[in-house]
């Protein structure tokens, strides 16, 4: 389900309850827009349709992905097709860094992170936003999920350090997400006539459950993982 096509018609404080994930992200890339000098050249690697560029309008804007020819999606803003393992860019050339949900989509996430750092200037800064509780969105070149343990590993092997790993929602924003994408069961042919019913029946969990989310102090359950670094110096 595509979460864009459902919050066009959501007011933003609706919006930013059912839709908390999507929410941090956009927020997290605002704040990075906000921390990075004028003029400053930011690497978006795994980039897709470039859908955080518009961000960045007062930076150097650089969106990378490797594109797959099976891919239903716009790749023409991209600056640079390139594998992420080996990026196309001369060291210490980036000012910041984000990769947004598409680690998952990395076959080998170490070597792309160490290409990351590579490519930021030594201080240089990385948000990092990876999935957890997640369904399989792009099958077959979707591989993995990710802990904070393992993020750290991966974060402080690559050569950064300081890295802050926030948990996005716990157990009752999870299982409220998880109601609300069981609407995906019913588009397509016939199954349209259920998804009325099944969302009026979904709404008021789906509504109620996240008010209930101080519980889960541990976030062991969580959507997902906000993470910001700083190349070492």
């Amino acid at each position: 389900m595509r979460y864009r096509a459902i919050a066009e018609h959501l007011p933003e404080f609706l919006r930013r309850h059912i839709l908390l994930f999507e929410c941090a992200i956009e927020d997290a890339v605002a704040r990075l827009a906000r921390e990075t000098p004028a003029g400053s050249w930011v690497l978006d690697s795994g980039a897709r349709e470039c859908l955080y560029g518009h961000f960045f309008g007062a930076q150097r804007y650089c969106g990378v992905d490797l594109v797959a020819s099976d891919t239903p999606r716009n790749f023409h803003g991209l600056d640079a097709i390139a594998d992420p393992t080996v990026l196309p860019f001369r060291s210490n050339s980036f000012q910041a860094c984000l990769n947004v949900a598409a680690l998952d989509r990395i076959a080998e996430p170490g070597c792309a992170l160490a290409e990351m750092s590579r490519a930021l200037v030594p201080g240089g800064a990385l948000l990092l936003i990876v999935l957890h509780d997640w369904e399989v969105r792009e099958a077959p070149r979707e591989y993995f999920r990710y802990t904070r343990h393992g993020l750290e590993y991966l974060l402080v092997r690559a050569g950064f350090e300081q890295p802050d790993i926030e948990p996005v929602g716990g157990y009752f924003r999870l299982l409220s997400r998880r109601l609300l994408n069981g609407l995906q069961f019913f588009t397509g042919g016939w199954r349209w006539i259920g998804w009325i019913p099944f969302a009026v029946l979904l709404a008021p969990p789906v509504l109620a459950l996240p008010f209930l989310d101080f519980l889960d102090r541990d976030r062991h359950f969580t959507l997902g993982y906000v993470c910001t670094a700083k190349k070492q110096s």
